[in-house]
């Protein structure tokens, strides 16, 4: 490790002697209230090393650690939810090779195909947080993820609503765990500057599937066989899934302190750098006091609100997008080419969101921006007749709305980073992911092919849900303030600075700049000495799976 007097981002600063770690937080539980796992890894590295439990990390030693993190996990995320945006929208390229014809679909029956998926993904969200907190991770998404595609691939013998349905609903049930599963993972293992760009790479992966999923797509729509072309979509995605679940199993480690791909000293540099993130890392130890505060506080519905009002426009899109192009007067292989640029926009968005995101320090005004430009497009369906001599400016207003992906991982990160404790992280994810579910199913359900070619219904609620939005994000931001202002009263009351300086947004040169005009300040008298410690000293009661509401070194950001 960097020595004391060495440049250094102090990502964490060095300590006195190590609690012992089988002591309790605050905050009673029903399961005795262990503390992080964490905590345990750095007592006793601790108590065998006879140095104090906290170290100095340096910049370097940080860039390296996080290089074999991106190395080891990122690639694994990206290549599972992937194949989960492939897997969803199976449906909607199979419905442009004839599924609903030979399938005998009729009404709404189209449309509760691509609901029942989110209802089966509501209906688990409240096991999948007690299972979260209790079973190693890895190893239980990687069982969802062979299951999902078991599910996926036995929809090629449905040749009836019913068996579709049954197959979706299946689909919906093991598919739910991944975005919590990542959600927590990403938590795991970035600090949280870090982590607003590693969700939106994970997320994107959604847009890359809009444009290579339609190029695969459009290869095995002409391939000749006995099987229907959306067979065979639905059995070569589903093998791959079920290949890709093995890889994961072997590679994917339960948490830092568990990476055989990390040394010892590596775990602690790891561990370190998730500090100033005052999140806590996992417990496997079920807290009902941590349940409790995430259905009484305020912040959760804020979470609930946003992305309720994000995933009714995401689900009815998602599942009538290829369907809005072919109104515009294109056949099956020209509407699946024409969703390309759908998945490319989707991409510069999410990403390109997420680095003005973490430039600016906050997610609120991006997350308001980004739905300007859905605006503008569902206005554009909604005046625009279909005309062939309109196909342009119809397309256009379509892949205007292809911006709104960006939204949802900023929502995911936005409330991942305001939330602390184990059990209270996964219920808020539970919370969040009940919204993005219920909106989920109410999306498809607000287009109809009666309503083709405008889809007005759907259109004009995706327009309303927007703006909504925008509200949403004023009022999120206030309440985060306010508790902010709580904090630094706490603090005070308890004989504290009011002040904290939150180094986790911060980037290793903003830090060390810092530290050198603070310590600037100290050596010509403008600043106490001292001040510098009691500023940077937060962080001691980072592992002990304390709530971001208990914990009142915890700073919200916006």
């Amino acid at each position: 490790m960097g020595a004391e007097g060495a440049s250094a981002e102090q990502i964490e600063h060095s300590s006195g002697p190590p609690p012992d770690a089988s002591e309790q937080p605050s905050g009673g539980s029903s399961g005795g209230g262990g503390r992080d796992i964490v905590a345990s890894f750095l007592a006793k590295q601790a108590k065998e090393g006879g140095g104090g439990q906290r170290i100095v990390v340096t910049p370097a030693e940080s860039a390296r650690v996080l290089r074999r993190i991106d190395a080891v996990i990122l690639p694994i995320m990206l290549a599972v939810y992937f194949l989960q945006g492939l897997d969803k929208a199976t449906l909607a390229y199979a419905s442009v090779f004839g599924l609903l014809d030979d399938t005998g679909l009729v009404g709404d029956q189209y449309s509760w195909l691509g609901s029942i998926v989110y209802l089966a993904q509501l209906v688990m969200q409240p096991p999948l947080a007690w299972l979260l907190v209790r079973l190693p991770i890895a190893k239980f998404t990687s069982v969802m993820v062979l299951l999902w595609g078991v599910s996926l691939a036995c929809m090629a013998a449905a040749d009836s609503f019913g068996g579709l349905i049954a197959t979706r609903f299946f689909l919906g049930v093991f598919e739910a765990s991944v975005a919590p599963s990542f959600v927590a993972i990403t938590q795991m293992w970035w600090r949280r500057r870090e982590q607003t760009i590693r969700t939106s790479y994970w997320y994107a992966m959604n847009g890359i599937t809009n444009m290579f999923g339609s190029l695969i797509t459009y290869g095995l729509g002409h391939i000749s066989s006995k099987l229907h072309s959306y067979q065979i979509i639905f059995i070569f995605f589903g093998v791959i899934t079920v290949a890709f679940s093995f890889v994961m199993l072997a590679f994917m480690p339960d948490s830092p302190v568990e990476a055989k791909f990390l040394s010892d000293e590596d775990k602690l540099i790891a561990v370190e750098r998730l500090r100033m993130n005052q999140m806590g890392v996992i417990s496997r130890e079920w807290r009902n006091d941590h349940l409790k505060e995430t259905l009484l506080d305020p912040k959760s519905w804020f979470w609930f609100a946003l992305l309720f009002s994000i995933s009714i426009p995401s689900g009815g899109v998602s599942t009538f997008g290829p369907l809005i192009v072919k109104t515009f007067g294109f056949d099956e292989f020209q509407t699946i080419l024409f969703n390309i640029p759908f998945g490319f926009v989707q991409l510069v968005a999410t990403i390109g969101g997420a680095f003005v995101a973490q430039k600016i320090k906050m997610k609120g005004p991006v997350i308001a921006a980004l739905c300007l430009p859905p605006i503008a497009g569902c206005i554009m369906l909604m005046v625009l007749p279909r005309d062939a001599s309109e196909r342009a400016p119809l397309l256009v207003g379509y892949y205007l709305i292809s911006v709104y992906p960006g939204i949802s991982p900023l929502i995911y990160s936005w409330a991942s980073q305001n939330t602390a404790g184990d059990t209270k992280r996964k219920c808020t994810n539970a919370v969040l992911f009940i919204g993005q579910s219920t909106g989920n199913v109410i999306g498809p359900l607000l287009y109809t092919q009666v309503e083709a070619p405008s889809y007005s219904r759907g259109l004009r609620s995706n327009l309303a849900l927007y703006i909504a939005i925008i509200i949403l994000v004023g009022a999120t931001t206030v309440y985060l303030r306010v508790l902010n202002r709580n904090h630094a009263k706490r603090r005070v009351a308890m004989g504290k600075s009011a002040v904290i300086v939150d180094t986790s947004l911060d980037s290793p040169e903003e830090v060390e700049a810092a530290a050198a005009q603070n310590a600037k300040g100290v050596e010509e008298g403008d600043v106490p000495a001292g001040s510098n410690e009691e500023l940077e000293r937060p962080g001691d009661r980072a592992f002990e799976n304390l709530t971001d509401l208990q914990n009142e070194e915890f700073v919200f950001i916006y």
